[in-house]
C-alpha cells in the first residue's frame, strides 16, 4: 500500500514537473511566435505573394529545414538522453566532458556544411525549386538569398546543443526565450535595412543570419552558469565514447527527420510548378499552424524528454507510460480547440494578420485554403511531437524512422494525386493525411512497448474535448455574418470582433470542460491555484 502511495506521489510530482516546465517553454514560445508574426506581417506587407516572396521563402526553406533537423529534432533525440544518462549515472564532471566533446565535433561538422552549402547554393536551389529555372532573375535571387542565410545553419546548430544542455539540467527558460531574441533581431534588421537596399528581401535574409548568431550568444552565459564550457577542444580525437553513442542515435533520427523535411521540400518542389503565389500560400499557412503547435506540442515535448529519459534510464516503463498518456491527453485538450478555431476563423485571421500592402484578397483566400487543409492534421502533428520522444527516451531512434519513411511514400503518392485537382490545397492535404498515418502507426507500436497506465481513458478524454470544442460554431457563424470582412479598412472593429469571438469560444470551452469534470481541466486549475497560493498539492488519483 505504501509502495503504491509512493508511486502515485512520484507520478504526481512528475506530472507537475512536466507541466510547469512546459508552461515556461510555452510562455517563451508564445512571445517568440508573436514576434514571428510581426516579422511575417512586415514581410507580407513588403512582398505580398510576389516573385520576390516566393524566392525568399524557397531560400529560407533551406536553413529552416536544417533548423528543424538540428534545433527541434536530432540534437534533442541524440544528446538529451545520453547527457541525462551521464548526469544520472556518472555525475556532472563526466557530463561536462561529454558536452565539450560534442560541441567540438559539431563545430567542425556544421562549419564544413556551411562552407559547402554556400559554394553549391546554385545546385541546391536547382534541386529544390527547378520550376524557378524558367525565370532566370527569380532563380538568381533565390540563390543569392540562400548564400546570405546559409551561415544560419552553424549558429542554430550550436544553439541546439546549448539548448539540449540546459533542458537536460531543467533550465528551460533561457532556451525558450532565446528564440524571442532571434525573431527580435529579424524585425530590427528588416526595419533598419530595408529602406537602404534595392531588394528588401536581403534585409530579411541578413536578419535570419544575425538572429541565429544572437540566439547562440544569448545561451552562452546560462551554459557557463551551470559550470560547463563550450570552448572547443584543440582536436576532438579520439572521439568521446558518449559522442559516438550520440552519433548512433542521431544518424537514424536525422534520417527520420529528413523524411519529414523531404515532405516539405517535395511540397516546395511541386509548388514551384503551380501558379504564382503557391509557395507563399503554403508558407504562411504553415506559419499559422506552427503557432499552436510550437506553443503547446513542442513546448510539452521539450519538457517531456528529460523526464522520459530519466524514467527510461531507471527502467521504470510504468512511469514512462503514464507520463506519455498524461501528456497525450493534455496536448489534445489544448490543440483540438486550436485546430477547430483555425478552421472556423481562418479567413478572418489571415485577413487581419496579412492583408496589408502587397498582400491582397487573392493571397488571403489562397492562404486561408492552405490553413484549412493543414489544420486537419494539427492533432496528428502534435501527437507525433509527443510520441516520438518516448522512442528517443528508450534510445530507439530506428522505429520512428521506418514509420516516417512509410509516411513519406504515402505523402508523395497523395501529392501527385491531389496537386492537380486541388493545386496547393492538395499539397497541404497530403501533408496532413500522411501525418495522421504517421501518428497512428507510432501509437500502435507504443501500445505494445510500454505500460500505458491510464491510456484506456484517452477515448473518453478526447470525446469530451471534441464535444466541448463545438461551442465555437456559434461565434464563428456570427462572425461570418458580419459584412466588414468583405473589404479593407475597419481594422479596429475587425480586431475587436475576432478577439471577442475567440474569447467567447475559449470561455465556452472552459465552462463545458468544467461541467464534464475533465481531469485535464481540473489539473490545470489546481496548478494555477497552487502557483498563486505558493504551495504544491499532490495530484488526486482516481
Amino acid at each position: 500500500m505504501k509502495s503504491q502511495e509512493k508511486t502515485n506521489s512520484n507520478f504526481a510530482e512528475a506530472e507537475k514537473q512536466i507541466t510547469a516546465s512546459a508552461g515556461i517553454v510555452a510562455i517563451g514560445t508564445f512571445i517568440s511566435r508573436i514576434f514571428g508574426f510581426i516579422r511575417d506581417m512586415l514581410l507580407a506587407g513588403i512582398f505580398g505573394a510576389s516573385t520576390t516572396a516566393d524566392a525568399f521563402y524557397v531560400a529560407f526553406r533551406i536553413p529552416n529545414l536544417l533548423r528543424e533537423l538540428f534545433a527541434e529534432g536530432s540534437m534533442s533525440a541524440g544528446f538529451v538522453p545520453v547527457f541525462t544518462e551521464y548526469l544520472a549515472k556518472e555525475g556532472k564532471e563526466p557530463a561536462k566532458a561529454l558536452a565539450r566533446a560534442a560541441f567540438s565535433v559539431l563545430f567542425i561538422i556544421v562549419s564544413a556544411m556551411t562552407i559547402v552549402g554556400t559554394l553549391f547554393s546554385t545546385q541546391i536551389v536547382g534541386l529544390i525549386a527547378p520550376g524557378f529555372l524558367e525565370d532566370r532573375e527569380k532563380f538568381e535571387l533565390t540563390v543569392s538569398l540562400t548564400r546570405v542565410m546559409f551561415p544560419f545553419l552553424a549558429f542554430i546548430s550550436l544553439s541546439a546543443l546549448a539548448m539540449g544542455i540546459l533542458n537536460s539540467m531543467r533550465r528551460f527558460a533561457p532556451p525558450a526565450f532565446s528564440s524571442v531574441v532571434y525573431n527580435g533581431v529579424n524585425i530590427v534588421a528588416i526595419l533598419a535595412l530595408s529602406p537602404f537596399l534595392e531588394t528588401p528581401a536581403f534585409a530579411a535574409a541578413i536578419g535570419v543570419t544575425l538572429g541565429g548568431l544572437a540566439q547562440f550568444l544569448m545561451l552562452l552565459p546560462s551554459v557557463h552558469k551551470e559550470g560547463l564550457s563550450l570552448w572547443p577542444k584543440r582536436w576532438p580525437w579520439p572521439i568521446h565514447s558518449g559522442v559516438l553513442k550520440m552519433g548512433r542515435l542521431i544518424v537514424p533520427t536525422l534520417i527520420g527527420l529528413s523524411v519529414t523535411q523531404v515532405n516539405l521540400l517535395v511540397n516546395t518542389f511541386l509548388a514551384s510548378f503551380l501558379p504564382l503565389g503557391s509557395v507563399s500560400y503554403l508558407y504562411y499557412g504553415m506559419r499559422l499552424i506552427h503557432f499552436p503547435l510550437g506553443i503547446f506540442a513542442v513546448a510539452l515535448s521539450t519538457a517531456l524528454l528529460p523526464t522520459l529519459s530519466s524514467q527510461a534510464a531507471k527502467g521504470d516503463l510504468d512511469a514512462l507510460g503514464r507520463s506519455f498518456s498524461f501528456s497525450l491527453k493534455l496536448v489534445f485538450f489544448i490543440t483540438f480547440p486550436a485546430l477547430l478555431g483555425l478552421i472556423l476563423f481562418r479567413f478572418q485571421i489571415v485577413h487581419l494578420l496579412f492583408e496589408h500592402g502587397q498582400f491582397d484578397a487573392i493571397a488571403t483566400s489562397g492562404t486561408a485554403d492552405a490553413v484549412l487543409f493543414y489544420a486537419l492534421g494539427l492533432w496528428a502533428f502534435a501527437g507525433i511531437r509527443i510520441a516520438v520522444p518516448v522512442f528517443y527516451a528508450m534510445q530507439d531512434t530506428k522505429t520512428p524512422v521506418k514509420i516516417a519513411i512509410a509516411s513519406m511514400g504515402l505523402n508523395l503518392i497523395l501529392n501527385l494525386l491531389l496537386m492537380f485537382p486541388l493545386k496547393h490545397r492538395g499539397l497541404a492535404l497530403a501533408t496532413s493525411l500522411s501525418a495522421i498515418f504517421n501518428f497512428l502507426c507510432l501509437l500502435f507500436v507504443l501500445r505494445h512497448r510500454i505500460h500505458w497506465g491510464e491510456g484506456g481513458g484517452l477515448a473518453g478524454s478526447y470525446l469530451k474535448v471534441i464535444l466541448s470544442s463545438s461551442i465555437m460554431l456559434g461565434p464563428a457563424y456570427l462572425l461570418s455574418m458580419q459584412g466588414i470582412w468583405a473589404g479593407g479598412g475597419a481594422w479596429a472593429l475587425k480586431t475587436a470582433s475576432l478577439s471577442l469571438a475567440i474569447f467567447a469560444s475559449a470561455v465556452g470551452y472552459i465552462v463545458l470542460q468544467s461541467l464534464f469534470k475533465c481531469e485535464e481541466m481540473q489539473f490545470i486549475a489546481r496548478m494555477i491555484r497552487d502557483r498563486f497560493q505558493g504551495r504544491r498539492t499532490p495530484l488526486k488519483e482516481g
